[in-house]
């Protein structure tokens, strides 16, 4: 897009599709169990494939001796040593790195086993003996030295003015420390791969959120024409980032598949999960911010480090989400490095804005005590009116309508600023808010619509819906500009042999594909509109008809046995580089700390969000409830630890790794104040996925203080930091 634009027929549409709580396209083949994933629906004669992990933290393979796993009774093939595996955990879309006996990580495959049952697999893993020889690892981010010019991830570092000094001149200072640890991005479908070999072609069933990349980096590490790989992902059981790219298994599965002649596939268990796939690295965030006496801002610095493994280029982008969010002539957004022999960390659910907004949130909550003003008032004073980094011009920025609304919604007023305040029987109950933003991309999407002679559309596009709805959407969109019901669309996803699309990752997904949809149908409709002797704009269409003043013609009659053909493409452009863009929105937390035990509930979580148009309500609320929950996890209970002498996860499953559950979540909600930002994509779309999780577990540590006093810095607030802090019973 290289001006703002919106298809005219989204908006002057008759069907009454758009922003509907439509329910899910291919929600009854889920719920009855015949939408197949990854390793179901596989061929006849499917091989078993587990993968065998380095049990050092650090050092290099000596010998293995499989003669124990060849031995057992359905035991197909032990694998050690191929010039066609690959070593490394975690996903990716670059080439991956080779076999190796190096050990870098706790996990690392050094070996694969196939069997003719998922049973026999396993045993046969766990009998591979393997001999090493350790090294020092450095297993503590904590402990190793920080490197401030590193030259990796995608933002750098940006200092405006002079902050140190005009902290030091301010009326009011602010200077304290966060802490985050590592994340998982704990999908519940395995991260999994089913592979076969048709002649010379590839065909892998995997669970991946973004095709186009993963065929790429496919065909690069085995040395292949990308031409001669399909990969299928028509369902996937979500992904949080874990799955943008490729992981081992994929590899090893189509290695394996190629030389036993038969088809292989490997599901991750779970606790092999922690270390073959990316986590969110810890942070360290430090942030300082100078004002007036009045509050409002005139230095602000949000200064972090983050760890990664040798010779990965991602970096946790923490500041990403606070380049935008108050105004501050001086201004310091910088991440530093420390490097560690751990699996990689990688993208998870909104990566950036996650993490940084605990810090960023909880500060402004401190500094509205200092100033001694009410935290939504601090925000209002230091609400920019353009990009404060950029300078650029918002495309739309309904923050101070989220702030307003939401707390009138929650009912702000009647929160007591006096911590420890409001008892409830033994429980102290408080309230907290904080601003949630994540920011807006739109990414190369193409996508074919076909209008048969029946009289229905097929929409064929390789972009993949990972529970977020996509189906849904996308049928929509071509219902609304084509005039059709939902019945009579078909959605055709995750093939690669269809038109390749933005993938789901990074909030872009349904601008950008939905876009692509809505522009082969503007195609489609010129076509009927020169069919009809008429200009598209003067196109009525809705219940399979295309009306023209006083003439109507059902859409099959025009087609006949003409089928009408559209390819539509969109991608970023000069108004995605001349505007700053993205979603914005308030969260509104409520809890009660037990002053005897510490505990924390959470009553109320209370979002209210600028996501420029609303595709399908229900689908985006859905989505939004969903990282709402995440932060709630983030904010009290998740965290990877790591045994620092091993370098091992002492937490790698769900029985350990607590996450949100049902008993810690109250009744949710979600609020959109809708306005279409025609500068973001054709359909005016904004992120989604991932801006509920931001800023919700700020909320929440915000409202326990404002609960008992307490203010805990190093997240996340588990029993064991709160209890000193309470006040006496």
């Amino acid at each position: 897009m290289d001006a703002p634009y919106r298809p005219a027929a989204l908006d002057q549409g008759q069907q009454g599709l758009i922003g509907k709580p439509v329910d899910r396209y291919e929600g009854p083949l889920k719920v009855t169990g015949t939408a197949q994933y990854a390793v179901e629906g596989a061929p006849a004669g499917t091989l078993y494939a587990q993968i065998v992990g380095a049990t050092i933290g650090a050092g290099r393979v000596v010998a293995v001796d499989a003669r124990a796993a060849e031995a057992m009774p359905g035991v197909v093939a032990v694998i050690t040593d191929h010039a066609d595996f690959v070593s490394g955990g975690g996903n990716t879309q670059d080439p991956m790195p080779g076999w190796t006996r190096e050990i870098d990580h706790f996990g690392q495959a050094v070996g694969l086993v196939v069997a003719d049952t998922l049973e026999t697999a396993r045993a046969a893993a766990l009998a591979v003996a393997v001999t090493y020889e350790a090294r020092e690892g450095r297993y503590d981010p904590r402990e190793q030295p920080v490197i401030e010019d590193h030259g990796i991830g995608f933002l750098p570092n940006i200092v405006k003015g002079d902050v140190d000094a005009a902290i030091e001149a301010a009326a009011i200072r602010f200077d304290q420390t966060y802490t985050t640890p590592p994340h998982y991005p704990a999908a519940l479908e395995p991260h999994a791969t089913t592979a076969w070999w048709e002649g010379d072609t590839l065909v892998l069933r995997a669970s991946l959120q973004v095709l186009g990349g993963a065929k790429a980096t496919v065909a690069k590490t085995l040395g292949i024409d990308p031409a001669k790989v399909r990969i299928l992902a028509p369902y996937v059981g979500g992904g949080f980032g874990g799955k943008t790219g490729v992981g081992p298994e994929t590899i090893m599965a189509a290695v394996a598949a190629r030389d036993l002649g038969r088809p292989v596939k490997i599901a991750l268990p779970r606790r092999q999960t922690a270390f073959l796939v990316h986590h969110r690295g810890d942070t360290v965030q430090r942030v300082r911010i100078g004002c007036d006496l009045e509050g409002r801002i005139t230095a602000f610095a949000h200064d972090n480090i983050t760890s990664q493994k040798d010779n990965k280029g991602f970096l946790e982008p923490v500041p990403f989400g606070t380049l935008p969010l108050y105004a501050a002539e001086h201004r310091s957004f910088t991440t530093a490095l420390t490097r560690v022999d751990l699996p990689p960390s990688g993208a998870v659910r909104a990566p950036g804005e996650a993490v940084g907004t605990f810090a960023v949130e909880c500060a402004m909550d401190e500094l509205a005590e200092l100033v001694g003003i009410d935290p939504i008032e601090l925000r209002h004073r230091n609400e920019p009116e353009v990009d404060p980094t950029s300078g650029k011009p918002f495309s739309t920025r309904l923050m101070v309508r989220c702030y307003d609304e939401g707390a009138e919604r929650f009912g702000w007023n009647r929160r007591d600023p006096t911590p420890g305040s409001v008892r409830d029987g033994e429980w102290l109950v408080g309230m907290g808010m904080a601003a949630a933003l994540r920011g807006n991309f739109t990414v190369n999407s193409e996508a074919r619509v076909t209008l048969t002679p029946e009289g229905r559309a097929v929409i064929e596009t390789d972009m993949t819906d990972i529970g977020t709805g996509t189906y849904t959407i996308l049928a929509q969109v071509a219902g609304e500009m084509l005039g059709l019901p939902v019945s009579s669309i078909d959605v055709r996803l995750g093939d690669t042999d269809y038109p390749a699309s933005a993938g789901s990752g990074g909030s872009f997904g349904a601008g950008s594909s939905g876009s692509a949809v809505a522009l082969a149908c503007e195609n489609i409709l010129a076509e009927l509109a020169r069919r009809m002797n008429a200009a598209p704009e003067e196109l009525v269409l809705k219940d399979a008809c295309v009306s023209v003043g006083d003439r109507a013609t059902p859409i099959a009659e025009l087609v006949r046995d003409r089928p009408i053909v559209a390819l539509g493409k969109t991608g970023p452009g000069k108004e995605s580089r001349h505007t700053s863009q993205a979603s914005h929105g308030a969260q509104f937390a409520e809890v009660a700390v037990n002053a005897v035990t510490g505990e924390v509930r959470v009553r109320r979580l209370i979002g209210v969000f600028d996501v420029g148009r609303v595709l399908n309500e229900k689908t985006a609320r859905n989505q939004m409830v969903g990282g709402m929950v995440w932060g709630i996890g983030y904010a009290l209970s998740e965290d990877a630890v790591v045994d620092t002498r091993t370098g091992q996860f002492v937490n790698p499953d769900f029985g350990e790794y607590h996450v949100a559950v049902n008993a810690d979540v109250p009744a949710v909600e979600c609020h959109f104040i809708e306005e279409v930002d025609d500068s973001a994509n054709p359909v005016g779309a904004k992120a989604v996925g991932e801006l509920g999780i931001s800023g919700a577990g700020a909320a929440v540590a915000n409202a326990i203080y404002n609960a008992c006093g307490a203010r805990v810095r190093d997240f996340p607030v588990t029993l064991d930091k709160l209890l000193p802090g309470l006040p006496p019973v």
